[in-house]
């Protein structure tokens, strides 16, 4: 518990709690804003700062200042933001009046095209052609990385499958997505995909277990090469690299290049940028956008028009 928080009473220590456990509900960001929090905190303590009446709007921007020196304008925007809400919330509980970085400015960043790396359509199905489909894991890969590329869903979301959430509708297979903010997307399977996906689950005799994950850890054991607990975030960022270098694809690829890949290569294939918004269960248009990067090859090719 940060020094200020806890010399301004149970009340305020209470409130700081409920700040992380109630007011924030997913993992992720609970964990970003509790590393920017404790960061500022950590900062205060070594400039003698310990009570919260001593906060002010000045030291916040000298905080913000300093921090944005050695990290990206996204990242200082971000914590910034973890202070700012943190200390409304305190506000609304009655510790404190007003709020101090309510006035700071945080870096100007407009982002009209993401950094993350894609593959071209050729890069993409050499990735997906160089896994071996001898083995469970190799079908377990292959399958995870289609989810990535033939329905744009986020990693998160593509390791929270049950066996349960691939289902038949009509003439087609669906997929139940389970997206940030307890949204549920379903979307329909691309017929590769629908492929890649009964090949995994029937040779890894896991289809009768509805309630399972879809996507599981290995085991050493050669009667029951897959576990019970679901694939992590890291392993699967892991694999996908790992996949990418045994392909030969220098790219530093991970696991939004493949979502960004097959967002790409449907807009390249005539695809809507409203409807691909609609896929990838984005808010806004503008999000989807980032990862739209069809226009690459026309900047490429007007840039070679310079003749000397």
């Amino acid at each position: 518990m940060p020094a200020p928080i806890t010399a301004a009473g149970e009340r305020a220590s209470w409130r700081f709690i409920e700040f992380f456990t109630a007011n924030i509900r997913n993992p992720n960001t609970r964990r970003a804003y509790g590393y920017a929090v404790s960061n500022f905190f950590k900062w205060c303590a070594r400039r003698n700062v310990r009570r919260l009446e001593q906060l002010n709007p000045t030291l916040v921007a000298a905080y913000v200042e300093e921090f944005g020196t050695t990290h990206a304008k996204p990242t200082t925007k971000q914590h910034l933001a973890a202070i700012r809400m943190l200390f409304d919330w305190l506000i609304v509980g009655q510790v404190m009046s007003t709020n101090p970085a309510a006035a700071v400015r945080g870096p100007s960043h407009v982002v009209k095209r993401g950094k993350t790396p894609v593959l071209t359509r050729d890069e993409a199905r050499q990735l997906l052609d160089a896994i071996e489909t001898d083995t469970i894991g190799g079908l377990r890969d292959r399958a995870l990385i289609g989810v990535l590329v033939y329905s744009f869903a986020r990693i998160g979301a593509a390791l929270g499958l049950k066996i349960e959430d691939y289902y038949p509708q009509g003439k087609r297979w669906w997929l139940r997505l389970h997206e940030k903010g307890g949204k549920r997307h379903e979307v329909p399977v691309h017929h590769t995909l629908e492929g890649y996906l009964d090949a995994y689950i029937d040779t890894a005799g896991i289809r009768e277990q509805r309630k399972g994950p879809l996507f599981r850890t290995m085991t050493r054991s050669p009667g029951r090469p897959l576990s019970l607990t679901p694939l992590s975030q890291p392993e699967a960022w892991k694999m996908i690299r790992r996949r990418a270098r045994a392909a030969g694809i220098e790219a530093p690829v991970g696991c939004h290049t493949v979502r960004a890949t097959g967002i790409t290569a449907y807009l390249e294939n005539g695809g809507t940028l409203e409807h691909a918004q609609q896929i990838a269960a984005h808010e806004s248009p503008r999000t989807t956008k980032l990862y739209d990067r069809t226009t690459d090859q026309i900047t490429l090719d007007e840039i070679e028009r310079i003749v000397i």
